[in-house]
């Protein structure tokens, strides 16, 4: 017996979930962060990581692929040029989840998804390096 080997449903068919998906990850990287659920950000940066991860190699046909899920040109614009970038010499790990605690009016678990700052990490060890 398979044992919760399916997607994570969170209450909705599967065109509202990609929907959903698709304009927290928009959100994502035209605010470089972004509050939800703590389900749905789970969900979220696994959908964001691999759409950065296409946008560390910009070729037509990654472009292409992104913008299937994004349908925004200037955000993809921006995570092409400007994220993908950002993360080129980095493995993995491009989002982090900050969990807020309790929604006031219903009670919901909220977090901030957010983009990890690869410039700022870079520029701190090569402050370390130089001493």
């Amino acid at each position: 017996m398979k044992h919760q080997s399916g997607v994570k449903k969170i209450g909705k068919d599967r065109r509202h979930r990609i929907a959903l998906l698709r304009n927290l990850a928009s959100d994502l990287f035209r605010h470089e962060h972004v509050v939800t659920t703590t389900t749905k950000g789970k969900l979220l940066k696994s959908f964001a990581e691999g759409l950065i991860e296409r946008a560390k190699k910009d070729s037509l046909h990654n472009r292409r692929m992104a913008f299937r899920n994004l349908r925004d040109t200037a955000v993809l614009k921006k995570l092409f040029e400007n994220i993908g970038k950002r993360y080129q010499n980095r493995a993995g790990g491009y989002t982090r989840l900050l969990h807020l605690g309790m929604r006031k009016g219903d009670g919901g678990e909220t977090c901030r998804v957010e983009l990890v700052e690869e410039l700022l990490l870079a520029g701190k060890a090569a402050d370390k390096a130089d001493k």
